[in-house]
């Protein structure tokens, strides 16, 4: 995916100060993933002596007249980017006057800036400068309380820049608070793509129970929808870069029975189904997710679907009788499919390939269980392992290596944290995958070209290699599940 989440909101901050801008209030139009070109800050108290921060203001210092005036020359000086100045006096203003007039955070989000150039030109004192960002987001949710912002800033470096400085379950909490003050409609936009892998772990590990981590994916989504259909310019950008990578991952939320009510799933996949009428994968997985989600039989989609899937099943027995290879138990596998036991079907789907008695039956079965894996079970490397088998079986398909490719490409959010290089990497065997699919099959080049085309864009940037000392054109083994050996490209 694009590069614009990993060093991202800091380094933006960074250079909106140094140019001596005033962060400006946060709202719907600068909203997207991570700010590209524009940071998304703190809203100020609406007005009044009620709302200003309780934390130590201009008219608390020894000298309210010099702190104020203090404050005035360090901005002036970034400005003019004199930073050893700025630096110097921004040191006596935060040391006096942190809360500044007491209407906004921007000594806090200067201090901010301040320590990560420093840690650009001092790399090996990283760790000691993190620890004071985190110090200053920490001070500066405790001045500002009632604004998100703050608290996911603290998350989003904690998560991102500075790994280790806090644990998983307290970075959650920083973004689940970030969440909770800013509400689904307004929460800040670089929350979404971490939090998603978050709550899918925290969920995954039992930390969490259903009901909050639904309460977590739904206020993602809803900024998500909110963002794509409010966006202009090159936000839009920022905000399809989060639709690539948050619904992927919340999208194991559909394993766990009754995350989901059937309304749910028939928005989600009774489209493909209209649009692929007789696709016999598409019926068999929309069918079996609307089984999954306990549809009444009386539903419209519900009814069409399980007719189409019944229609096709007569089809497949008939295509299979008993004495080829596998037929009692590819009617017992997808009996178990359409029961809603997939883990029951997956073993009887390769059990009929491992029975058949030609090779094009073998990798037929053994490619239903691979999508399967996939798309119910979600299980990425045996998805593989059964699309590997049906590739021995019938080498001239190209399906499993389209199936191989999707599983490649959607592992971003398994295999790094949504955006920067370990995410984007998996673009790379992805690729390969899909090529390698219309090299032996041509019946799959239109498909496998339109993918190649959209995910050529998520590929690591010049810069994101060339960071890491590789060159375009060298072997590059991604790591995570895949253990792929590909060749580094870039957009």
């Amino acid at each position: 995916m694009i590069r614009i989440l990993s060093l991202l909101l800091t380094c933006t901050l960074l250079a909106l100060i140094f140019l001596g801008c005033t962060p400006k209030a946060a709202g719907p139009a600068t909203t997207g993933t991570a700010p590209a070109t524009t940071a998304t800050t703190p809203k100020k108290p609406a007005g009044g002596d009620e709302a200003l921060s309780p934390c130590r203001k201009f008219s608390d210092a020894r000298s309210p007249d010099d702190a104020e005036t203090n404050y005035v020359i360090y901005r002036a000086a970034l400005k003019s980017k004199e930073t050893e100045r700025a630096f110097k006096t921004w040191r006596q203003v935060y040391a006096e006057s942190p809360a500044a007039d007491g209407r906004r955070p921007t000594v806090y989000t200067d201090g901010v800036a301040f320590y990560n150039q420093l840690i650009q030109e001092y790399p090996e004192r990283k760790a000691a400068y993190g620890d004071t960002i985190i110090q200053l987001y920490q001070q500066a949710r405790e001045c500002y309380p009632g604004d998100g912002f703050m608290a996911g800033m603290q998350a989003f470096d904690s998560y991102y820049t500075y790994p280790g400085s806090a644990t998983d379950e307290e970075i959650y909490q920083l973004f689940k608070e970030s969440i909770e003050t800013d509400g689904p409609e307004d929460l800040q936009y670089f929350v979404v793509n971490p939090m998603s892998r978050l709550v899918v772990d925290m969920h995954e590990a039992g930390k969490i129970d259903n009901a909050e981590a639904k309460e977590v994916a739904t206020a993602l989504m809803t900024r998500l929808e909110k963002g794509l259909e409010e966006c202009e310019g090159e936000m839009c950008e920022a905000w399809k870069t989060i639709q690539a990578y948050a619904p992927s991952s919340l999208q194991y939320f559909e394993t766990v029975k009754g995350f989901y009510d059937c309304q749910y799933f028939v928005d989600a996949y009774y489209p493909d189904y209209t649009e692929n009428p007789d696709d016999v994968d598409v019926i068999t997985t929309t069918y079996s997710r609307l089984r999954w989600a306990d549809c009444a039989e009386d539903l419209p989609e519900y009814q069409a679907v399980a007719a189409a899937y019944e229609k096709k099943r007569q089809e497949i027995a008939a295509a299979n009788p008993t004495n080829s290879g596998g037929g009692n138990i590819l009617r017992q596998a997808y009996d178990a499919l359409q029961n809603g036991n997939s883990s029951q079907a997956v073993k009887l789907f390769e059990q009929a390939g491992d029975e058949a008695t030609d090779n094009e039956r073998k990798a037929r079965y053994y490619l239903t269980a691979a999508k399967v894996y996939y798309s119910n079970l979600r299980n990425f490397s045996q998805a593989r392992a059964m699309a590997r088998k049906s590739i021995a079986a019938n080498p001239n398909s190209g399906e499993p290596y389209m199936l191989i490719g999707t599983l490649y490409a959607s592992s971003g959010p398994l295999c790094g944290p949504g955006t920067g290089f370990d995410s984007q990497v998996v673009t790379w065997p992805a690729i390969d995958m899909w090529q390698r699919a219309k090299s032996v099959d041509g019946s799959v080049a239109g498909k496998a070209n339109s993918l190649i085309n959209r995910y050529t864009q998520y590929m690591p940037s010049k810069s994101d290699i060339f960071q890491r000392g590789i060159s375009e054109g060298q072997s590059y083994t991604v790591g995570c599940w895949i253990q792929e050996t590909t060749r580094v490209r870039t957009p």
